[in-house]
């Protein structure tokens, strides 16, 4: 990241004086800038997947409100929403996961913020959480494009695109679900992904009994989900 570090540093005394320059050096200046962001970005998840693989320098598993990850994650989220995006989430005061905060919020965060990228102005993102006695499951659903079932088994795969063009636009890095699968699999869990082209989609991480908990209402008599098929 070093010499990454020290283009950003020249780029931002550039852009200081870049009124005075030609209006096409400023437009270079303004493209490197947004392009080196874009490779911070990239070396940054680079090295959380790297990390993830590796099992390098892991948080001690602790139990977590899950209301309190959100929060954080809205926090994030909210300054990428558009005047037209709905952004909801349906947590429970009393829900908690046994994990890594970290690495939940990198998987929760990556789900959250690829609604919002991939949902046109006007679309809608519910983030939930629903447990019971089987299992615990963090969703995000959204009312964007959505994807073609053929390309579904392939989304966690490294720099994989669906549309190369679109996922250019939004300025991701191509690893996020790559990202969530190995966090989830660290805690036991499973992706879900059901999408229809035009209908939205649905991203889904079921975690086993032993890692959830609801500490406001009792065990018993919960509501019973759907356990995730076999792949």
């Amino acid at each position: 990241k070093t010499p990454l570090t020290v283009i950003q540093g020249y780029l931002e005394t550039l852009d200081m004086f870049k009124d005075s320059l030609p209006a096409s050096m400023q437009r270079g200046i303004t493209n490197m800038s947004d392009q080196s962001i874009r490779m911070e970005h990239l070396i940054e998840d680079l090295l959380l997947l790297s990390r993830l693989e590796s099992d390098e320098k892991r948080e001690e598993d602790q139990w977590h409100k899950i209301h309190d990850l959100t929060k954080a994650i809205e926090r994030v989220a909210t300054p990428i929403l558009s005047d037209q995006h709905q952004l909801s989430f349906n947590i429970d005061e009393g829900d908690r996961i046994y994990g890594s905060y970290g690495e939940l919020y990198s998987a929760f965060s990556n789900l959250v913020v690829n609604a919002i990228k991939y949902s046109p102005d006007g679309g809608a993102i519910l983030v939930k959480w629903e447990s019971s006695e089987f299992n615990g499951v963090f969703s995000v659903q959204d009312s964007g494009l959505g994807i073609d079932p053929r390309h579904i088994p392939r989304l966690t795969e490294r720099f994989f695109r669906v549309d190369k063009g679109r996922s250019s636009k939004t300025g991701g890095t191509g690893l996020g679900l790559a990202i969530v699968k190995h966090v989830l699999m660290h805690h036991d869990a499973k992706l879900q992904i059901r999408s229809e082209l035009n209908q939205g989609s649905v991203f889904s991480c079921h975690f086993p009994a032993n890692r959830v908990r609801n500490d406001s209402i009792p065990s018993v008599s919960s509501p019973s989900l759907s356990p995730l098929p076999e792949e």
